[in-house]
């Protein structure tokens, strides 16, 4: 198989996956519902994930995926380093409060033993933050920004950016905001930023 139409297959597996999930929880779903469902052989589910967690950090990977395109297509037009985080705080926002990632975290959190977390760390938080921790430091070194006197840039940009709300999603105590209240909260969370970190 072609590897565009096997990557096309795998996020069609994926999105059964996320299906299941939502009916019926991580530990609730099987690698034989998610192949019976997807129309798939429980092999090739197994030939191309490994296992649960295989699938479950494959899906982690695409989710984030967005967002590194957002940011490499604003790096590619060579805006300046505050036009970049402009276009991507939005697109890293809604990604992060979207019902993918909402799934994936409740997930996480169900783990007794952490490895679930540990993957969304390592291909989700920790693939996307240095990208972005790249582009402040070209906003510091270009004199648009300082860092902060306590801790760091970027956990600094995401702290503003997301606070309690994923959490509140996770434990259903928010709803999914609309485009424009994503960009309304990634348009505040940037004021905030520019003011504490103003050069």
């Amino acid at each position: 198989m072609r590897e565009d139409r096997r990557t096309a297959r795998m996020r069609e597996i994926e999105a059964v996956a996320y299906d299941l999930f939502a009916q019926h929880g991580f530990e609730g779903t099987s690698m034989l519902a998610v192949a019976k469902a997807a129309k798939a052989s429980n092999e090739t589910l197994y030939r191309w994930y490994g296992d649960k967690a295989g699938l479950f950090q494959s899906m982690v990977q695409a989710n984030a995926s967005d967002v590194r395109e957002v940011l490499e297509a604003a790096i590619a037009e060579r805006g300046t380093p505050m036009q970049v985080l402009e276009r991507v705080a939005p697109a890293l926002l809604a990604m992060l409060l979207g019902d993918r990632a909402i799934l994936l975290n409740r997930a996480a959190a169900s783990d007794p033993g952490g490895a679930l977390g540990r993957l969304l760390a390592a291909s989700g938080r920790d693939a996307v933050l240095p990208l972005i921790e790249a582009v402040l430091k070209d906003a510091v070194q270009a004199g648009a920004l300082k860092a902060p006197d306590v801790g760091e840039i970027g956990p600094l940009l995401v702290h503003l950016l997301v606070g309690d709300r994923q959490i509140r999603r996770v434990i259903g105590t928010m709803a999914a905001p609309s485009d424009a209240e994503v960009q309304a909260m990634a348009n505040s969370a940037l004021a905030q930023f520019r003011a504490l970190c103003a050069p």
